[in-house]
């Protein structure tokens, strides 16, 4: 006879053979497939010869002969009573005619730009707020204020100036007017576009 250990493994196996074959079985219930599904597209869809195309026809042309002597046109405007308008041979033949434009000297730009226009400068400042300060009374005066360098850096004095205007008297004038509003004498200076 078979020994004790021999009978329980053998035991053993077909517990474990019942166990993979039919315990899926039990937990799984109703065995479904799951696959997605979506709709077919079809290749190419389907098309009726029953449409006709029309074809363009050529377009003409027309030799035309202009009368040798002066057409009248009347033209009518409902502001105005009828104009009338002469129209020649000789003038349809001049409209056909090239222009002729003779081309204009090209002069050079002004590459010194110091007298293009002036300024009062009023005071530089070591503190960027006090020249901010006296910009913003300024303009609520009504007078075109700047502070130059726009961006300051280290180490740099900011310049407050009136202007700039093409017209030196009306800064001149200006002058005495901004001494009375700020207590500063300003000096009027040429105005450089490129190196304010």
């Amino acid at each position: 006879m078979a020994s004790k250990f021999q009978s329980r493994l053998v035991g053993t196996i077909i517990l474990v053979a019942i166990g993979v074959i039919f315990l899926p079985d039990l937990f799984d219930g109703k065995k479904q497939h799951y696959q997605e599904q979506f709709a077919s597209i079809p290749l190419q869809p389907e098309t009726t010869d029953e449409i006709e195309y029309e074809t363009i026809p050529a377009p003409e042309f027309a030799e035309v002969d202009l009368p040798p002597e002066p057409v009248t046109v009347v033209v009518d405007e409902p502001q105005q009573e009828t104009a009338a308008v002469e129209v020649t041979a000789e003038a349809i033949e001049a409209a056909n005619q090239p222009l002729k434009v003779e081309p204009q000297p090209v002069t050079e730009p002004k590459l010194d730009n110091q007298d293009s226009a002036w300024v009062v400068q009023l005071g530089v400042f070591r503190n960027f707020d006090n020249a901010n300060q006296l910009v913003e009374r300024l303009r609520k005066a009504g007078y075109q204020a700047h502070v130059f360098p726009k961006q300051p850096q280290q180490g740099d004095l900011a310049r407050v100036v009136v202007g700039p205007d093409v017209s030196k008297q009306k800064l001149s004038g200006d002058i005495k007017k901004l001494e009375e509003l700020t207590g500063l004498k300003g000096r009027l200076v040429r105005f450089n576009p490129l190196n304010p």
